[in-house]
């Protein structure tokens, strides 16, 4: 009777142990569990909390940590019934390059990042970008545009932002445009990887297009005295000044330029001119221009994208907008909306994979070929340039005054995204 029992306890067990699985789910190579429940995947980044870049670097992650916000209340269902959420490790890197390099190495080797984020600027990208490589880790850049980080054979690296080939090119489009009898431009610039590979693009354009670069001269990141250049520049007698580099330097080459009665009839400048920061110059920002990688006021839609033939995904330019509005106080610069763009981008690419195994996300990133909030996303994919972004346009804005008086950031180029027609002459 007892070997009766006993065997009727086993068969029971057996029962038991084939409805629940008998074993843990399994893994596919990304880690993720096919077999449902929740997967965390980590995220890596370095932001310049502290140094130079202090301010486009607060915006960039800002707009990450909104998105990975957004996405955490509900995660990402894949079709195995794995809900993905994401979790970040992120370090200050001062805006220095020594530590991007160390930081990167220890978030792969240490904190076992799935997927990597660059810091801001190109030198530093591009720092961070050989340590993604080696440690065969995928990592989507924003915030970063020179072309020169992806000629260098890598392949795991993907650029949402317009290269710095195409930086102000339409700056000298829209002079063109505004002033066909404009013949001189003096180009001033940060000696730095990213505005140095935007001048010298902007340089042989210019000059392709019959206009005499009368000043092009460098200086250095730290410089606050720009009285030399100003006194070059008088001399020379431009149309237009171009040139710049980051916030800080640029702010204060406007507020020395206005303040030294220098009024050129076009002043485009990088990376300042679209932060809201910069409308503290009061009168010294009216005029000024700068290429910006997205707007508020840019109209990209669903409906645009159905009309050039392309895959609409995503939150909406204001859905985007409002939700940053709403949790940070303020409008959202391109930086904030690059580092949003940054996790929808990630967010495409596992989705369309279907997993979060690397090669399976790496092979989506190749094929994207859609319209987001932020524009036209398309990446190289050829052994030259891989992972250069290919469909992404600039916009240009401008400081104008608003007829109660208050400055106000418009839209003036190209012709076709304008929320207002450009000033000029700039005073």
């Amino acid at each position: 009777m007892k070997r009766y029992f006993l065997l009727i306890a086993l068969l029971v067990l057996a029962m038991v142990a084939t409805a629940c699985g008998g074993a843990a789910p399994k893994k596919d190579d990304g880690g993720a569990a096919t077999g449902g429940g929740e997967k965390t995947v980590v995220i890596g980044y370095t932001a310049s909390v502290t140094g130079k870049y202090e301010v486009s670097s607060s915006g960039q992650t800002n707009g990450l940590k909104l998105w990975m916000e957004q996405v955490n209340k509900d995660g990402l269902k894949l079709s195995d019934g794995t809900v993905v959420k994401f979790a970040a490790k992120t370090y200050d890197d001062e805006s220095a390059a020594e530590r991007v390099q160390l930081l990167y190495t220890t978030l792969i080797e240490e904190d076992k990042a799935d997927f990597l984020i660059s810091p801001y600027s190109s030198g530093l990208t591009d720092a961070a970008a050989v340590i993604a490589e080696q440690g065969g880790k995928l990592m989507i850049t924003t915030g970063a545009a020179s072309d020169a980080t992806y000629k260098k054979g890598l392949s795991s690296v993907f650029q949402l932002y317009t290269p710095a080939s195409r930086y102000l090119t339409g700056a000298v489009d829209m002079l063109g445009a505004v002033d066909p009898g404009a013949k001189k431009i003096a180009i001033v610039y940060e000696n730095a990887k990213f505005a140095t590979s935007v001048v010298q693009a902007a340089k042989e354009y210019a000059e392709g297009k019959g206009y005499e670069v009368v000043l092009f001269e460098g200086y250095d990141g730290e410089t606050t005295d720009f009285a030399p250049f100003i006194n070059k520049i008088t001399a020379a007698g431009p149309d237009a000044i171009m040139g710049g580099g980051h916030f800080n330097d640029g702010s204060t080459f406007a507020r020395q330029l206005f303040e030294k009665g220098v009024s050129p009839k076009m002043l485009a400048l990088l990376v300042a001119p679209p932060e809201l920061g910069f409308a503290e110059l009061g009168d010294a920002a009216v005029g000024v221009v700068g290429p910006s990688q997205w707007e508020p006021r840019a109209k990209y839609s669903e409906a645009a994208a159905k009309e050039a033939g392309l895959e609409w995904y995503g939150p909406t330019v204001k859905g985007f907008a409002d939700a940053y509005q709403a949790k940070y106080g303020e409008e959202p610069s391109y930086h904030a909306a690059g580092g949003y763009a940054a996790g929808v981008v990630l967010q495409y690419a596992i989705e369309t994979a279907d997993s979060t195994d690397p090669d399976a996300v790496k092979a989506a990133l190749e094929k994207m070929d859609s319209l987001i909030f932020f524009g036209h996303i398309k990446f190289d994919t050829s052994a030259e340039a891989h992972g250069l972004q290919k469909a992404h346009d600039m916009v240009y804005v401008q400081w104008q005054k608003g007829a109660d008086g208050s400055l106000t950031k418009q839209v003036v180029w190209p012709v076709e995204g304008q929320s207002a027609a450009p000033l000029y002459p700039m005073k």
